[in-house]
């Protein structure tokens, strides 16, 4: 299979703001069609991969779950060059076997937010791409033997579901979600990957456990301050594992195995002569090789 150089994207979660290993690592402006983006990019290589990080609240986490420009922030990767994106997440756990402390590599996800941007598209422009497998297993893999060589226990496979939020779940919708076989619950995940699936970029999420949400009573609930506790631990794994996986996507095929970067071939609805203008300017980098 051919390839291509690859340039990766990471999206950093609560606690993990920068990435201290980069070389050459300098803050850039990002630049978006879609508003502002959280912050500036980080950008930097490792042994000659171009690497750019996104800290998805900005530097001090001062943009909560529902205020974060997804849009704005897949937009900004997109036109830094991106072609990969690996998001990394707090989570809590819904299952008895998944500790704090644990990583799960995402497969699937429920989305459960009300008051988001969902699509690029709209009046004007429709256009309706496949979430199926809204991850791009071949990062999977990499994930998942990187996180095996740094030392971190991880669960290759998992359901995501994506609250609202700020506030945690009530212990009753916890075990709503419980029943309906979720194995984490966070609160960023999505429209994080849909957006990520139009602008054809491949991406996979690690969702790294801090807590057990408060399904479990014979535990201390979940707050802010457990999150951070455990997540000061998660983040030195975080940045290891992402340090490792970095060599084994150094490529990007030409033709991703997944469908990943080719998601928006037939999903444009509106016959060209009734295109909107001014949306088809502002996706001149989400979905230019199609427009």
């Amino acid at each position: 299979m051919s390839s291509r150089p690859a340039c990766i994207g990471f999206i950093g979660g609560s606690g993990l703001y920068d990435i201290d290993w980069l070389q050459n690592a300098r803050w850039a402006e990002a630049k978006s069609s879609f508003g502002t983006p959280s912050d500036s990019l980080l950008k930097g290589e490792l042994d000659g991969i171009p690497l750019v990080f996104l800290p998805r609240h900005g530097r001090g986490h001062k943009i909560p779950p529902t205020e974060v420009n997804y849009r704005a922030n897949i937009d900004a990767l997109k036109r830094a060059g991106v072609t990969d994106v690996i998001a990394l997440s707090a989570v809590g756990s819904l299952r008895e076997d998944l500790d704090p402390g644990t990583f799960v590599i995402v497969d699937q996800f429920v989305d459960r937010t009300v008051s988001r941007a969902r699509s690029f598209f709209g009046a004007g422009l429709v256009a309706h791409v496949p979430m199926a497998s809204p991850v791009c297993a071949r990062l999977g893999d990499a994930l998942e033997k990187s996180a095996l060589q740094a030392g971190v226990r991880c669960i290759r496979g998992g359901t995501y579901v994506v609250i609202e939020g700020p506030q945690f779940s009530t212990r009753a919708e916890s075990e709503m979600y419980r029943r309906d076989s979720c194995d984490v619950i966070g609160m960023t995940n999505m429209p994080e990957a849909r957006l990520a699936r139009e602008a054809e970029l491949c991406y996979a999420t690690v969702a790294m456990v801090t807590d057990w949400d408060c399904w479990k009573t014979d535990q201390e609930h979940v707050n802010v301050k457990r999150v951070m506790t455990t997540m000061a631990g998660n983040v030195k794994s975080a940045r290891e594992m992402a340090r490792l996986v970095v060599p084994r996507v150094r490529t990007h095929p030409d033709f991703c195995p997944c469908g990943c970067d080719r998601a928006l071939e037939g999903a444009l609805m509106t016959a060209p002569a009734a295109r909107d203008p001014e949306l088809v300017r502002r996706l001149e980098a989400v979905a230019g090789r199609v427009l």
